[in-house]
């Protein structure tokens, strides 16, 4: 387990830096381009994950308690929610590359779909450790998982805090700020999701997009639970 304690620390170390310059100059053209996008793109990504984020809270739409791994161990654990990653991140490329060849229209409808891949994915995450996702701390958990993936460098550290203490910090959590989640999750994506509107490279984009967001979900949550892991031993 030493390794796996190490990686940890590493990834923790990665989560902490701050953004490069480029990427804070990216932020803020990405801020300017915002300015030129369809009224209608903003209110149908705002209402999507306003949506993702009650579905999340007070539905059943994404969960499957029955994905158990075979042993209770942390390396199979691990390589499950591994095997569930690849099955939805080829899911997610193959829905951009056809959201993204249809022009606007079809690649505003990207934005619920690609939602409801990445919290099916963490919902099974959460079944896989064993956990009962249909209980709404379990529920919020993965909404704090889903943050800590897709947000800034200050949320990201409070969002860590949150996580890496989620017995204790469980107990003061009564609701999720959805207003404040979805702000940071449209500014982490906006960017490079808004190309996939362009005709004539939207497939391109929306393919390679959504591999990295999947890449990206996968890591945090491989992370996250590996910390409540230790945590719990």
């Amino acid at each position: 387990m030493e390794q796996e304690r190490e990686e940890l620390e590493r990834w923790k170390r990665k989560v902490s830096k701050k953004s490069t310059i480029f990427q804070r100059v990216s932020k803020q053209a990405q801020k300017k381009m915002n300015q030129f996008i369809p009224e209608k793109a903003h209110l149908l990504i705002t209402e999507s994950i306003k949506r993702m984020v009650e579905i999340t809270l007070k539905g059943n739409e994404w969960f499957t308690p029955d994905i158990t791994p075979s042993s209770p161990s942390l390396k199979e654990r691990e390589k499950r929610m591994r095997e569930r990653l690849e099955f939805h991140r080829k899911a997610a490329v193959i829905e951009g590359a056809g959201t993204g060849a249809g022009g606007i229209f079809l690649g505003l409808a990207d934005f619920p779909l690609l939602l409801s891949i990445k919290m099916k994915f963490l919902s099974e995450c959460s079944a896989i450790h064993g956990y009962d996702s249909r209980s709404y701390e379990e529920r919020l958990f993965l909404l704090y998982v889903f943050q800590l993936a897709f947000s800034s460098d200050d949320h990201k550290e409070r969002t860590m805090e949150i996580i890496e203490n989620w017995d204790e910090k469980k107990k003061e959590l009564v609701e999720l700020d959805w207003r404040s989640f979805q702000q940071e999750y449209r500014d982490y994506i906006d960017f490079v999701k808004m190309l996939q509107l362009v005709p004539g490279v939207g497939a391109v984009v929306g393919a390679y997009a959504n591999y990295q967001l999947l890449d990206q979900l996968g890591e945090t949550a491989i992370f996250a639970y590996r910390m409540r892991y230790f945590k719990e031993e």
